[in-house]
């Protein structure tokens, strides 16, 4: 800096110390708005509400009977209440095909929803992926399907934002 001062004085020091300073103060700013690495990622919308089995249920019981007050509802409907006691017992593995899955072994439905007297189709609601790895809910998938009805199933892990619920099984349904 000394030797700047002596080629070109006093005023080259002073624009060197303000291009020195802007570019401290432009690095400051960016550390400033770079996100923490610690901080935990923002999540998006409806995932920060857990809610318990019970208050899944009543969410959608309120759904299928406003939006859906066409069709009569019941919950925790035991398959055999649909399938019978499946004297066929059908085999659910293609790779045990000697294992025997029978419908009182099956997940109880969590609605059905009915037109008159006949079931028109299965909401499930599930936690985790226990609708393609538990045994219980891959008995109630087939004998829904077996029975002709449509399998809608639900993940309480995920947000279930009351539009995208209705839009489901408004697709299902019509």
């Amino acid at each position: 800096m000394g030797l700047l001062k002596n080629l070109f004085g006093a005023a080259a020091e002073r624009a060197l110390s303000q291009v020195k300073d802007a570019i401290v103060n432009a690095a400051q700013q960016k550390q400033a708005q770079a996100p923490a690495h610690n901080a935990p990622a923002p999540q998006p919308q409806g995932y920060e509400k857990k809610l318990s089995p019970e208050q899944w249920q009543a969410f959608f019981r309120g759904i299928l009977q406003t939006d859906f007050a066409a069709y009569g509802i019941r919950e925790n409907v035991p398959v055999t209440d649909l399938a019978g006691m499946a004297a066929d017992s059908a085999q659910l593995y293609s790779t045990r095909p000697t294992q025997v899955y029978r419908a009182e072994w099956g997940q109880p439905f969590s609605f059905v929803l009915y037109q008159g007297a006949q079931p028109r189709a299965v909401v499930m609601l599930g936690a985790g992926h226990s609708h393609y790895s538990n045994v219980k809910y891959l008995i109630s998938r087939m004998y829904a399907k077996k029975l002709g009805l449509p399998y809608i199933n639900f993940y309480t892990q995920m947000p279930n934002e009351r539009a995208y619920v209705v839009g489901r099984i408004g697709k299902f349904l019509h």
